[in-house]
């Protein structure tokens, strides 16, 4: 396994940061707003912030000829289908609890490399998702009952997860001439219409204005975590093989885990402690080159 250079792993390090400290506002947000208004004003914010920093950089919009086909099902997968899933799976399950289902993502991408792709897992990577495995199943533990009481929850949380996998493999293995920042900016941008309509048809019109400090949150998750956390992340997808990648994002529930500690002063089991800790040894396995011998 190469090197992973110090720029990559600072990107890996930021967005962990900026996707894991988000799911408490995300939870301070869901106080306030049904779960469909909130995600479509997150995407609205977004584009916004995309669209600006395109301007601004004078960035071309333009989309390879040939390209709007797959545009489109990377877009359905990697924004619509995760917004829409973890949307639904939120009903039947507590948030927290979707967003670990979700995060199962690595290992749908090391199953569908090997079985769609051919791709060969060497022991050490194989070890790495192994572990990783471990800690999602520590997370979920707890959490068991709750999904047996409501099975809708862990399948839309699973298919979060698995089309997210889909998605990222379609990024991957597709050339995008020309395309840096406006890869995510049309992707949040096709999935914003009917995002906005299953607000409309599920929750109708807002009924009231929420508070400033729920306001802000979700205007956050948009402009930072979704617009540039997305755009990091599909930068990572194109310079890391795609089971490193996606094993990365096993950090990023246990930065949401200890962000939910430090700010909304929720409880650690030595369960989450032991998840925590397997999470640092399945990354380092992943992203640490072993010894040549």
């Amino acid at each position: 396994m190469s090197r992973v250079s110090p720029k990559v792993l600072a990107l890996l390090g930021a967005l962990t940061v900026v996707w894991g400290t988000n799911w408490p506002l995300f939870r301070i947000a869901l106080d306030e707003l049904p779960v469909w208004t909130f995600r479509t004003i997150v995407v609205s914010a977004a584009v916004l912030m995309l669209t600006a920093i395109l301007v601004i950089r004078r960035e071309s919009f333009a989309v390879p000829k040939g390209k709007w086909p797959i545009l489109i099902a990377a877009a359905a997968m990697n924004v619509g289908v995760w917004n829409i899933a973890t949307s639904l799976a939120v009903l039947y399950i507590p948030s927290g609890h979707a967003s670990v289902l979700a995060y199962t993502m690595p290992l749908w991408v090391a199953l569908l490399g090997f079985v769609v792709f051919g791709q060969r897992l060497t022991p050490r990577l194989l070890a790495a998702i192994l572990i990783g495995a471990a800690a999602v199943v520590a997370l979920m533990a707890p959490n068991f009952r709750d999904y047996a009481q409501a099975p809708w929850g862990l399948f839309w949380g699973l298919l979060a997860g698995f089309c997210w996998a889909v998605g990222t493999f379609i990024v991957k293995r597709t050339a995008w001439p020309g395309m840096g920042l406006s890869l995510t900016f049309w992707q949040v941008i096709i999935c914003l219409p009917p995002i906005a309509l299953g607000a409309l048809l599920i929750e109708g019109l807002p009924t009231h204005w929420p508070s400033a400090k729920a306001l802000t949150a979700t205007i956050y998750t948009g402009a930072i975590p979704m617009a540039l956390g997305t755009a990091t992340w599909f930068a990572l997808v194109k310079l890391l093989p795609a089971q490193v990648a996606a094993l990365s994002s096993i950090a990023i529930p246990i930065v949401a885990i200890v962000s939910g500690i430090l700010i909304l002063h929720e409880p650690l089991s030595w369960l989450q402690a032991a998840a925590i800790a397997s999470t640092v040894i399945s990354l380092w396995l992943a992203l640490v080159p072993g010894r040549n011998r």
